[in-house]
């Protein structure tokens, strides 16, 4: 009898650890993923982590295209910055998501002529896109601001909104970066 009690003490035990491990899965995505995409904005907007910082930052995007530089610059180091952010907290998480798709958007089209895999290319801003779209779908997990909150918002009808909204403010931005 007391086998059997141990063994169902272990499976309950086990199985409310397979409960958390998604959770613990999105945290580390979350704050890996998010710390990181902060960390270029930062590096964009105050030259931390051996960045450029804003003059240089905003001079670059004068030279691809994206004229004003200093708001095009500005716009994309605050997105990077406050999306990664968003993130890495689980904070309004669809909104965070669609920020960084719509920002990475931007950067695979103006990386685009560099290829995939090559060093120079697509191939970052790609990945960031991939991982943010996740989140939007999956939402952020139990260990994040999100959890539990009346805003709380993930799944299907979220994620997709999150990638539209993403989508026209990316279009919204090559259409003024062209127009500009």
């Amino acid at each position: 009898m007391s086998t059997n009690t141990a063994s169902r003490r272990t499976t309950n035990d086990t199985a409310a650890l397979d409960a958390v491990a998604t959770d613990i899965g999105l945290l580390i995505v979350r704050v890996v993923f998010g710390g990181l995409l902060a960390a270029h904005g930062s590096q964009k907007l105050f030259g931390w982590f051996n960045g450029y910082g804003w003059n240089a930052t905003t001079a670059s995007f004068d030279q691809m295209g994206y004229n004003p530089g200093k708001l095009f610059g500005t716009l994309a180091g605050l997105s990077e910055f406050t999306g990664g952010l968003l993130l890495v907290f689980g904070l309004v998480t669809p909104l965070a998501a669609a920020i960084v798709v719509g920002t990475m958007i931007n950067a695979v089209n103006t990386m685009w002529s560099g290829g995939l895999l090559t060093g120079k290319g697509y191939e970052l801003p790609l990945l960031y896109a991939a991982a943010a779209a996740a989140l939007a779908f999956t939402g952020p997990g139990r260990f994040s601001l999100d959890h539990g909150r009346p805003w709380q918002r993930h799944g299907f009808v979220w994620g997709a909104g999150a990638i539209v909204l993403a989508v026209v403010a990316a279009v919204l931005t090559l259409i003024f970066k062209w127009v500009l």
